[in-house]
């Protein structure tokens, strides 16, 4: 009976992990919205950019059963599987908790209980959770350790400040909210801070305040096309740079 050589075995456990990264890549796909979302006067676009196969960046959007829109965007703590691992808990949770009628606060509040009762050393998720009511124009918004969001108007954008302990780092935690009234023609970006902490070939960071005065020259363009320009940006910003985690980003736009 002939035994495999170290070689053999090397060579198969390496295509047995490039399948498992092809199959946990599907997987995290999944967890992605296949398309744009357009609801009335709302559309939501996305772009996701995984620094290796697999990420711990998620997010998603979709219509709730009394007509408003919800909408969340995390990032875990690590990179590669682990975190992809992680950030399928933590969106297996999130289903389970967001419904129609509950604040955002209340919802990762809720998050944060679950998540702390399988509490894991080293492992959290940075979060932002929205839901906008078409009936009376209102937005409102919860975050917990995440840039932004920035909200673009009229020939502006400023960064919004609502932050928060991360849910699943410590039990008790209370999430502030902040309700905008928008008006038509006003968008806002959920964005992970893979964008923000990208560097050029000199060390730099593409930073916030280049993000907020991109966005401030792009606020009139729509959310489809900006998004594509603003990774575009940051991707002619790094150069030979180096990107050091995912990038997503979500754009909501609402028409009026």
């Amino acid at each position: 009976m002939e035994t495999a050589t170290p070689e053999l075995e090397l060579g198969s456990l390496e295509a047995l992990r490039a399948a498992d990264l092809v199959e946990a890549r599907f997987i995290q796909s999944v967890m992605m919205p296949a398309e744009s979302l357009r609801a009335g006067s709302v559309t939501i676009s996305h772009e996701f950019q995984p620094l290796s196969e697999v990420g711990g960046d998620f997010l998603d959007y979709f219509k709730l059963t009394d007509g408003s829109i919800g909408l969340y965007l995390g990032d875990v703590c690590g990179k590669g599987l682990p975190a992809a691992m992680y950030a399928a808990l933590v969106v297996g949770t999130l289903r389970g908790v967001h419904k129609t009628g509950t604040a955002p606060s209340d919802v990762l509040a809720t998050l944060n209980r679950r998540l702390m009762i399988r509490s894991m050393p080293r492992r959290y998720a940075a979060i932002q959770y929205a839901v906008f009511d078409p009936q009376t124009s209102m937005l409102q918004i919860a975050s917990a350790g995440m840039p932004g969001p920035f909200y673009l108007y009229e020939n502006g954008c400023r960064m919004l400040t609502a932050s928060a302990i991360p849910p699943g780092l410590f039990a008790g935690t209370s999430y502030e909210m902040l309700t905008l009234h928008l008006k038509p023609g006003d968008s806002l970006l959920f964005c992970t801070d893979g964008l923000t902490e990208a560097f050029d070939q000199n060390g730099e960071q593409f930073g916030y305040e280049r993000l907020q005065a991109f966005c401030g020259a792009q606020s009139g363009a729509p959310p489809t096309d900006l998004l594509k320009q603003l990774f575009s940006a940051v991707e002619n910003f790094s150069g030979r740079g180096e990107h050091r985690d995912d990038m997503a980003a979500a754009l909501f736009h609402f028409s009026g």
